[in-house]
Order: C-alpha cells, then structure tokens, then sequence
C-alpha cells in the first residue's frame, strides 16, 4: 500500500504512523529502518520526520536501546562477536556512536563465553578430521561469527585441547 496521491498532512501523517506502528510490532527497528521501510511506500520525508520525533518522545523508536537489545540477543542467543554486531548495527543504520556505546556493554569474558559455545557445538561436527583441518575450520568459523583473533586462538586451544591433547602446540 502506498500513500495516495493528493490527501491532507493529518492523513499522510496518519498514514505513515499505521505502517511504523505495523513495522514496529512485527519486532523493533532502528530509525533508519523504519525511515526506509516508509520512504519506499511514499512518504513524504517530512511527513516521516514528524512522525520520527513523535515516536522517540513518546518512546517507540530509540536506537541506543535497539542497539543495546540487539547486541544482547546476538552474543547470548546467536553467539557473535562483536565484529559481526557492529556490522549488522551498520548495515540496520545505527549511529556509530551509538553501536560503540552498546557493544562496549560486552565484556571480554563474555565474548569468550559465546564463542566457547559456538565452538563447542562447532567441534562435535569436527570429530573425525585431522586434527590441523579441525582447528583451521574452527578458527574460520568463529571469525566468521565476529570473534577476534585473541578469542578465536584461546578457544580453540581450549575446546579441540580437550578433544586431542596432542595439539596443544599444534599452530593454526
């Protein structure tokens, strides 16, 4: 549905906010988002500012705690590292500023706590090869998933350790 050509500001307007509230309750958006979602249906930037600034007074649209609730959901749920977060910050349109201030929340304790999940599931898949190719696609995996190398090397040291203690001096 787009926005019909020729109809008052109050029905544009009312317009817009019928297609935010609908975006934002199939789950939460960043500004830049829900700016996009609207600009492709035909709303009027102006029309869409106002209807922004409505929004983050009254609380619905808030990118800090997007970002926040997204940072959160992809370390303890989908088990990410922070490189893969900030990207995915970037690419839903999240300030810079704000994505630093959400992923300086994870600490290093927990990326490790993330990562050592992932490989953990990761090494059962990993079992019957050599031990070199085991680690080689570990490591690949887990910066796949945004882990940076110092986690990478202390998780795979750990979790394919505890599966062949021979390859404790084995490099990557």
């Amino acid at each position: 549905m787009r926005l019909p050509p020729e109809i008052s500001r109050a029905e544009q307007l009312e317009f817009a906010r019928r297609i935010a509230l609908r975006l934002l309750d199939a789950r939460s958006r960043s500004e830049a988002e829900l700016r996009s979602r609207l600009a492709s249906r035909g709303v009027p930037e102006d029309v869409s500012e106002e209807l922004m600034e409505r929004f983050r007074e009254v609380g619905l649209l808030d990118d800090a705690a997007f970002a926040d609730a997204l940072t959160q959901t992809r370390v303890q749920v989908d088990r990410h590292g922070v490189t893969r977060i900030r990207a995915e910050l970037r690419r839903r349109g999240v300030d810079e500023d704000v994505a630093a201030e959400a992923l300086s929340r994870v600490g290093q304790e927990e990326q490790l706590e993330a990562a050592r999940a992932f490989a953990q599931r990761r090494a059962r898949t990993l079992a019957g090869l050599d031990s070199r190719v085991a680690r080689r696609r570990l490591a690949g995996a887990l910066g796949r998933r945004g882990f940076g190398g110092a986690v990478v090397s202390s998780v795979v040291d750990e979790v394919l350790g505890e599966m062949d203690p021979d390859t404790d001096d084995m490099p990557l």
